[in-house]
């Protein structure tokens, strides 16, 4: 009795009036309870998993933001590692310095979520490129000043007067030597003793044919008493070429080569120069 009271109570049927605010007549929907309540929780069911994916788009939507950020640091991450890199490698074998491992070690990871402080990173890698970039200008001021500074002998030969004051060989005064002589059987080669370019070539009174040459940094030096000069003024010359051949004249006693080396505008002794070649 109560199964066919319930199956009844649930059969029977409402009217649901639709008025629309036109003047078109009224819709009438007739339902049993069972239906109504049907549509009822299908429309509870649709309304939920609107809002889930609803909820579900915006995240993708989030996510996908977050991706394309975190790939454009990486890629910008990527880049600043390589050219460190190449920095490195090229600096490698000339100086020690701030490297790749040392960054490397220096991320750290958060305890909670696992994540690189690709900014910190970003941040160590410019200081380190930064520092790398001074050092190849220190190397690269250096090795123009080592190419500048004369080194090695001029000319085969045996030191016959030293820098500084003496008697003069041919008219027996006292004064001062600005540079050594070089004793060299005649037309044995000249060579410069830097890279440079030649400031004077030609006859100089009591010096003879004499050549000079501006090596850059304050450096110059001068080659006296050449029985030949084989550069011109102006033209541009290599450590170890030959510029002249020994000879004796001017005012002299035989076969030598007169050598100076200037530092800034004045004579300094050579000596210190011969041993570095």
């Amino acid at each position: 009795m109560k199964l066919k009271r319930l199956k009844k109570r649930w059969m029977t049927s409402v009217t649901i009036l639709v008025v629309p605010h036109s003047k078109s007549r009224p819709l009438k929907l007739r339902l049993p309870v069972a239906g109504l309540a049907a549509c009822m929780v299908f429309a509870i069911i649709g309304a939920m998993y609107a809002v889930f994916a609803g909820v579900k788009t915006a995240e993708y939507y989030v996510m996908k933001s977050r991706l394309s950020y975190f790939t454009k640091e990486f890629t910008e991450l990527k880049y600043t590692i390589s050219s460190l890199k190449e920095t490195n490698n090229e600096l490698s074998r000339l100086v020690e310095l701030k490297s790749k491992n040392n960054i490397l070690k220096s991320a750290e990871f958060s305890s909670d979520t696992g994540s690189i402080d690709i900014e910190a990173i970003k941040k160590d890698m410019k200081e380190t490129i930064e520092s790398v970039a001074e050092i190849k200008k220190y190397i690269s001021d250096q090795k123009n000043i080592f190419l500048a500074t004369p080194r090695g002998w001029p000319v085969a030969g045996t030191i016959s007067s030293h820098y500084g004051v003496r008697h003069h060989p041919v008219t027996g005064v006292k004064s001062h030597h600005s540079g050594i002589d070089i004793r060299a059987s005649m037309a044995t080669p000249i060579r410069a003793t830097a890279d440079g370019i030649v400031s004077y070539s030609g006859w100089s009174g009591g010096n003879g044919h004499i050549i000079v040459i501006e090596h850059g940094h304050g450096f110059s030096t001068a080659y006296a008493h050449n029985k030949e000069n084989f550069v011109k003024v102006g033209q541009t010359v290599k450590k170890g070429q030959q510029i002249a051949a020994s000879g004796s004249t001017g005012m002299s006693t035989g076969p030598h080569l007169h050598y100076e080396v200037w530092k800034n505008g004045k004579q300094i002794d050579p000596l210190q120069f011969l041993k570095d070649g």
